[in-house]
């Protein structure tokens, strides 16, 4: 009655499923920032201390050749096991209703099993404690670590020493302050950092692999194997160290309920794993070049002043790492009030949209009060 022919109705059908789907694309495009702000935090950070830490403490292996692509070769192998083949391959598709963790993967299995079994039931409990513990390390490690860095300042480093663990609590403090602002709020501030970091990284660990390039021969399992069978039970001990590069792997699955599969699928391969390969290769060429680097190899990527945005760019990166478990926590308790694991807690929804964005503030200051208490007690990363 208004005119309309059946071409217009056609036109307009067509005009609304192209606007459809550039707000689904954006929505996705925003998803996916939100996850390499939040989920890839973590394990994005892990450059600053891991492969510094396999050739310290009790291992006392040297700084050689044959070994540092013997260990480069487990880092990369571990990235590739972990978290593409088993997180995002398997672990990921076994969601719960959207939900991610432990406990939604102990839910499905009571729930297939039609009982409750005590030994999966401790089994996920136990995991569920964990990851609670790793909510609490990490981010004590990740920010100390970072703002250790205003150590390797040159000229000015020796001074500020003993600023290191009171800029930590502050910057820890600040962190779990802004969690009510719910999860993605925060992603969209920390996404394009991590977005940020993960370019750097990858660029002057580029930088390195093209002064010797003879580091990537590393991608071959077989440096790995030389050097297991070399080492022994020392070679065994080191992988305490290479696991360091997958800490926070965990979070891809514990915060699927914030984000969704495809979002951290798609930042995961497109920008985190690139950006920490160049920089893990990066740091192994610069001890194949210089030895004495072992101390610091991160920081030892860039020279001089440069040193001093790294530091600042590395203490973001390190605050918003601790947001994958954090976030994690959230979910995690969630769960556990919904199984009668844990007694009912106050759960506020941050999202109109996704339902998995949750804050809880009990949970949120236990956690700040425990890293807070974790910095205080060791006072170095």
């Amino acid at each position: 009655s208004d005119g309309a022919t059946p071409a217009d109705a056609a036109s307009s059908s067509a005009v609304a499923r192209e606007r459809n789907g550039h707000g689904q694309g954006a929505r996705f495009s925003v998803l996916t920032l939100g996850a390499l702000g939040v989920v890839y935090g973590d394990i994005g950070t892990s450059p600053l201390y891991a492969l510094r830490e396999c050739f310290h403490g009790s291992t006392g292996i040297a700084v050689d050749r044959a070994n540092v692509l013997g260990i480069l070769s487990l880092f990369f192998w571990a990235l590739t096991l972990v978290v593409v083949l088993k997180y995002l391959v398997f672990v990921t598709r076994a969601d719960n209703h959207g939900e991610g963790g432990i406990l939604a993967l102990l839910a499905l299995v009571l729930e297939k099993r039609g009982a409750k079994m005590a030994g999966l039931t401790m089994a996920g409990l136990f995991g569920a404690a964990l990851l609670y513990a790793d909510g609490m390390l990490t981010p004590a490690i990740s920010v100390v670590s970072a703002v250790e860095g205003i150590e390797q300042i040159e000229g000015i480093g020796h001074r500020l020493d003993s600023w290191v663990v009171p800029l930590s609590i502050v910057i820890l403090v600040v962190l779990f302050l802004v969690q009510k602002r719910g999860t993605e709020r925060v992603g969209r501030v920390f996404g394009p950092v991590m977005a940020l970091w993960f370019v750097v990284i990858g660029v002057i660990g580029a930088a390195q692999i093209a002064r010797r390039p003879e580091v990537l021969l590393a991608i071959s399992p077989h440096h790995a194997a030389l050097f297991f069978g070399q080492h022994g039970t020392l070679g065994f001990l080191v992988l305490g160290a290479v696991v360091l590069c997958v800490t926070g792997g965990e979070a891809l699955y514990a915060d699927m309920g914030h984000f969704g599969r495809r979002p951290i699928l798609v930042a995961w391969m497109c920008v985190a794993f690139p950006g920490l390969l160049l920089n893990y290769f990066g740091q192994g060429a610069l001890l194949l070049e210089d030895p004495t680097q072992v101390d610091a190899p991160f920081f030892g990527l860039v020279s001089g002043w440069w040193r001093i945005p790294l530091v600042v760019l590395a203490t973001a990166a390190t605050v918003i790492a601790s947001q994958a478990l954090i976030s994690g926590a959230f979910s995690l308790t969630r769960q556990a009030i919904q199984l009668g694991f844990l007694p009912r807690l106050e759960i506020r929804h941050t999202s109109s949209e996704t339902e998995g964005q949750i804050y809880l503030p009990e949970v949120n200051w236990l956690l700040m009060v425990s890293c807070v208490v974790c910095v205080l007690g060791f006072g170095t990363s």
